[in-house]
Formats: structure tokens, C-alpha cells, sequence
């Protein structure tokens, strides 16, 4: 009886341990996929001000016009200076539109960004598409250089279906620079501008 009673207990026992090694596993499992989970999200739904990606604008082009302002902020750790060619430009909502940032690497060495991104009001954020932008990669300047970002975007016409947004006359488009402690693949933004500069700003 003493050995029937001492089975079951190390059955028991195994249960429980495989059952807490399973909850574990799982555990790790979701904060793995979480991020790519909650970015999926934030593209699909534009929460948090998240753009949308695209390869091409809509065929159509509405009458609406949106205005576009272009907002450059660089984190305190990254001696760039960072801001817009133009400060605003006017768009018809399905319009494929060019617009540049100008970076210049203020540092005495080679130095590496990131951008981070977002429009306001946020509820907008589902609208608005980039086809082409140098947020896509990270970015390496040498020391004393400028380079101009090219960014390819539309307002997405269904934003006119929404009635939440029927008192939306401009969104704002921000970017963010923060300094990359990893030596990444870079993208010549030569090859960039030359495969946007048969497109009208």
C-alpha cells in the first residue's frame, strides 16, 4: 500500500513539474512574439499614430486636402541636426507625394541612427502610407556629412469614409533620431533619392 501510495506521489509530482515547465516555455514564447504581435497590431489598426507601409498609392485621387506637416526631433545621445526640407506641404488624399529630411552628422566620428515615427492625431495614423522611407533602415553618416531622406507617403482616400475624421484638415508626420550601437546593413540614401527623382514634390 506503501509503494501503490509512493507511485502515485512521484506521478503526481512529474505532472506538476512538466505542467510548471510548460507554463514557463509558454510564458517565454509570448514575450517573444509579443513585440512582433503588438507591431502587427499597431500597423493593422494605426493605434498609437502607428503609418501604414505600401508599395503604391491608390489609383484614385480625391478632392480632399490634407496638410501635411513634417516634425524632426533627435534624441540628446546622437549629435545629428535633423529637420525638414520643407515644413508643410499640400496633399489630395490618394496623391503619391516626395518630401525630404536633411540630416547632418554634427559628431567628429562615423555615427549610426535610427528613426522612430508616428503621426498625430493618432486616430489618422491608419491613413496615412509610406511607400519608400529612410525610417525603413538604419542610417550611417560620416563625421561633417548631410545627406537629404527622401520620403515617399499618401493619405489613403478611405479616410473620407471615416466620420471620425471628417475635422481632420493636417496630420503631422514626426520623426525621431536615436543613436544605433550596432554596425548594420546600410542603404546608400544616393540610391534612395535616384530611384524617387522621377517623382513630383
Amino acid at each position: 500500500m506503501a509503494d501503490f501510495d509512493d507511485n502515485q506521489l512521484k506521478r503526481r509530482n512529474r505532472f506538476v513539474a512538466l505542467l510548471v515547465a510548460g507554463t514557463v516555455c509558454g510564458m517565454v514564447g509570448l514575450a517573444f512574439a509579443s513585440v512582433p504581435l503588438y507591431k502587427i497590431f499597431c500597423q493593422v489598426t494605426g493605434y498609437g499614430g502607428t503609418t501604414q507601409k505600401a508599395d503604391a498609392a491608390r489609383a484614385v485621387v480625391g478632392d480632399r486636402e490634407i496638410k501635411v506637416v513634417f516634425d524632426a526631433n533627435v534624441n540628446a545621445e546622437l549629435g545629428w541636426e535633423f529637420r525638414p526640407v520643407e515644413r508643410t506641404v499640400q496633399v489630395n488624399v490618394g496623391e503619391q507625394k516626395l518630401a525630404y529630411y536633411r540630416a547632418t552628422n554634427e559628431e567628429s566620428e562615423a555615427s549610426i541612427g535610427v528613426a522612430t515615427f508616428n503621426v498625430t492625431p493618432l486616430k489618422a495614423g491608419k491613413y496615412f502610407s509610406k511607400i519608400d522611407c529612410f525610417c525603413f533602415n538604419e542610417q550611417r553618416l560620416e563625421p561633417g556629412q548631410s545627406v537629404d531622406m527622401p520620403i515617399t507617403f499618401y493619405v489613403d482616400p478611405a479616410i473620407d469614409q471615416d466620420p471620425n475624421l471628417d475635422e481632420v484638415k493636417a496630420i503631422t508626420l514626426s520623426y525621431t533620431f536615436f543613436r544605433s550601437d550596432e554596425e548594420p546593413e546600410t542603404v546608400e540614401l544616393s540610391q534612395l533619392d535616384s530611384s524617387n527623382a522621377n517623382l513630383v514634390n
